[in-house]
């Protein structure tokens, strides 16, 4: 779905005047409130598309990867401090990117509660009100996940900010924010469509069930994430492409792999492409080079296939010395200062005069396999006497489409390693790495972070915005 869809379009009809009391006692025309606004299914329709087009500020990379073990800041060296002190946990509240992701994620939110609050007034078609409506809770629910997996406890606003109750709200436990989420979550999945014929992109019901049995996995409600599962399964619906790479060319956001993500599908206007090709391409394509992988990602990637071949994942995930690139050139290490590695996820070849910030490579925020991958880990982590086989099926559907041989986890233990393996190969650079290592539990973050990172209880978060901070009256 094109990003054009969801902008409001709403014209400010420029007002002339006299004087300065003529203006100010002037009614202003074309400009709407939620008073006037939320007359119509059209209007309604426009304001959850408003919902979605807030998304697409896609910094989440900042911390997914660049916080974790698969990249460092990269770009040149003294440009972009503050990722900088993202990537070496020295962030402090008044750091921009905090900031920027605050205001983003918050922004959806607030979009959401609009909806929420006032499209159950308007006059239209139930069936297409209760999934607007469906569109907006889930939309929330995936801001307040992100923003509590980086900030931890977070104001929970959940009313319209028309009042000062609802705009300064103090901050939520993190359990708190979690139920509100899967309640979100729980509702949408009984109104949202499985697919849409038309306008393709919007949230499905599959995609809340997947969210959903996330959310309950990084929390170990083991048997819910599977129930969860169950559900999205029984749709029928997903299912792996047979070629890994094919997941990141233009095209992809209809593939029977992917359950939610962002659409970039007009490379007419440079504002309406994906950017995170600009971030992460190398400065001979007019990029900044950012996000560098690591050499401990590359060394994960130690098995080969079973005809003795590299696991084709990481080149379709990164650009390394000598490997055949975009445009039909070879990646040279050179381009990347910090690690020798650039990530190939979001780069294309583009066509001569389209630039390179009209990528229309979608972004994948959940597919299909990390679906498997989650149950493999549920079902091993809440035992049984069938966990392992189980566990091990789930696991070895992700291994065989990259050409690899089943697991030989014999234990628990083991299979619990293989299996995490498995992800940070499997999703890198999909903004999951970090979030991952933390859920995992401070041996596992402390060993993989190194001796930069300080794990603090219950686990580590980034400090709330310094603006938040200045501005929210119920924040102490």
């Amino acid at each position: 779905m094109s990003k054009k869809i969801y902008r409001l379009g709403l014209l400010l009809i420029a007002v002339s005047w006299i004087s300065c009391d003529d203006f100010l006692n002037t009614e202003l025309k074309g400009e709407y409130s939620s008073d006037n606004y939320y007359k119509s299914e059209q209007n309604a329709v426009m304001a959850v598309n408003a919902i979605y087009n807030s998304l697409y500020g896609n910094t989440l990379w900042i911390f997914g990867d660049v916080a974790s073990d698969d990249a460092v800041k990269g770009g040149n060296a003294g440009d972009q401090a503050d990722i900088n002190a993202i990537n070496d946990f020295s962030a402090r509240s008044d750091n921009g990117v905090l900031n920027t992701y605050w205001k983003s994620a918050y922004e959806t939110v607030s979009r959401a509660n609009n909806a929420i609050a006032n499209i159950p007034a308007v006059a239209m078609d139930q069936v297409t009100k209760d999934r607007l409506i469906g569109e907006a809770r889930f939309l929330r629910a995936y801001s307040y996940f992100n923003l509590t997996n980086i900030f931890g406890k977070v104001p929970l606003k959940l009313q319209a900010q028309t009042n000062t109750t609802s705009i300064f709200v103090g901050l939520s436990e993190v359990n708190a924010v979690y139920a509100q989420i899967e309640k979100d979550l729980t509702e949408a999945a009984a109104v949202l469509p499985t697919q849409y014929p038309v306008d393709k992109g919007r949230v499905t019901k599959g995609a809340a069930y997947a969210l959903l049995a996330k959310v309950q996995l990084y929390q170990k409600k083991y048997a819910a994430s599977l129930a969860s599962i169950a559900a999205l399964e029984e749709l029928k619906m997903y299912g792996l492409v047979e070629n890994y790479a094919d997941l990141f060319r233009a095209g992809a956001e209809d593939s029977v792999e992917v359950i939610f993500g962002l659409r970039y599908i007009d490379n007419t206007e440079v504002s309406l492409g994906n950017h995170l090709n600009v971030w992460f391409a190398p400065s001979t394509e007019g990029g900044y080079y950012f996000n560098a992988p690591t050499q401990d990602y590359v060394d994960a990637f130690g098995e080969q296939t079973v005809t003795n071949q590299d696991d084709p994942r990481l080149d379709a995930s990164i650009g390394r010395q000598g490997k055949p690139w975009f445009n039909n050139t070879t990646f040279s290490a050179a381009w990347s200062e910090a690690t020798g590695y650039l990530v190939r996820k979001y780069n294309e070849n583009m066509t001569p005069g389209i630039a390179k910030s009209q990528s229309t490579i979608p972004y994948h925020a959940i597919r299909y396999a990390d679906i498997l991958l989650m149950k493999a880990e549920a079902i091993n982590e809440a035992g049984g006497s069938d966990a392992l086989p189980k566990a091990s099926a789930e696991l070895n559907k992700v291994r065989s489409r990259a050409g690899l041989a089943p697991s030989n986890a014999a234990t628990k233990a083991a299979l619990r390693t293989a299996i995490r393996n498995e992800r940070r190969k499997e999703l890198g650079f999909e903004f999951h790495r970090f979030f991952d290592l933390m859920r995992w539990g401070k041996e596992t973050a402390e060993e993989a972070l190194g001796e930069d990172f300080k794990w603090v209880e219950p686990r580590f978060y980034f400090p709330i915005p310094q603006s938040e901070l200045d501005t929210n009256q119920a924040l102490k």
